[in-house]
Formats: structure tokens, sequence, C-alpha cells
């Protein structure tokens, strides 16, 4: 079980921080506003730090998932030798 969490969770923190800079090498934090808050008023570091946790869970949720149809699918479908 231990495996599984760190199989999905490891890569999800990588891809997670690829983002962010993909994103944040585009989009000024300091831009950013909607959902009923502006963002002026929060530091960059602070809008960084959300916007990573967020990638991330999104990430790691997806992640989870398709292990999750993995697993159910080889042991519905056994390999054959």
């Amino acid at each position: 079980m231990k495996t599984r969490i760190v199989t999905v969770l490891w890569p999800a923190f990588l891809m997670a921080g690829v983002l962010e800079m993909m994103v944040f090498a585009v989009v000024d934090p300091h831009q950013l506003h909607g959902w009923g808050m502006d963002s002026a008023e929060w530091s960059a570091s602070a809008v960084y730090t959300v916007a990573f946790l967020l990638f991330w869970v999104v990430i790691a949720v997806a992640a989870g998932v398709a292990v999750w149809l993995g697993r159910g699918a080889a042991t519905a479908h056994p390999a054959r030798d």
C-alpha cells in the first residue's frame, strides 16, 4: 500500500513543479483574479504555493484513479503465460 501511495505522489509532485514553472513563466501571479478573491493582496510566494498544492492534488488524484483502474483491470484479466 505504501509503495502505491509513493508511486502516485512522487511523480505528481515532480509534474506539479513542472506545470507550475510552465504556467508562471507566462502568467504573472499578481494579475490573477477571480473566484471572489484578488491575488494582488497575496504575496507572489503565497500564490505560487497555493497553485503548486492545487496542481499537486489534481495530478495526484488523476494518477491515483489511473493506478486504481489499472489494478482493477490487472485482477480482472490476469496475464496468461
